[in-house]
């Protein structure tokens, strides 16, 4: 079982690969590590906040797929009828975009730090992007 660290804003979180439900996923997001971006607030899937990732192929399909993530849980949209994106669920979740709902890979698991979920996505809500990154712990 591999974990990560993540750090979210002011926030620090630890989260476990789901390698037997993802392990595709896994795999390629592994291979990207460390990997440092920013999240925004999500415009229309609830209280999650997401990395857009336009265009980029990950070679990735579906796998331990869903549109309802539970918060702590971190999806991997692999891309098509919308963009390729990752989402971090803070709280009730419906992954969707303009064109409709979305299914995303769920690949991390939030274990450590849950308690400041909801703070992390209101911060980002009222107070715009936030830095974030993921490494192995």
């Amino acid at each position: 079982m591999t974990n990560l660290h993540v750090k979210a804003g002011p926030y620090a979180f630890e989260a476990r690969m789901e390698e037997k439900l993802a392990p595709k996923t896994c795999v390629k997001f592994a291979s990207l590590l460390p990997y440092r971006a920013q999240i925004i607030h999500v415009r229309w899937s609830g209280e999650a906040c997401w990395i857009p990732l336009g265009e980029l192929d990950l070679g990735l399909t579906y796998e331990n797929h869903t549109s309802f993530p539970a918060p702590g849980d971190i999806i991997l949209y692999p891309g098509g009828i919308s963009e390729t994106e990752i989402l971090l669920a803070y709280g009730g979740v419906r992954f969707a975009s303009k064109v409709g709902q979305l299914a995303g890979n769920h690949f991390l698991t939030v274990t450590k730090g849950r308690e400041n979920l909801a703070a992390l996505g209101k911060l980002t809500l009222w107070h715009g992007a936030q830095d974030i990154l993921f490494e192995r712990a």
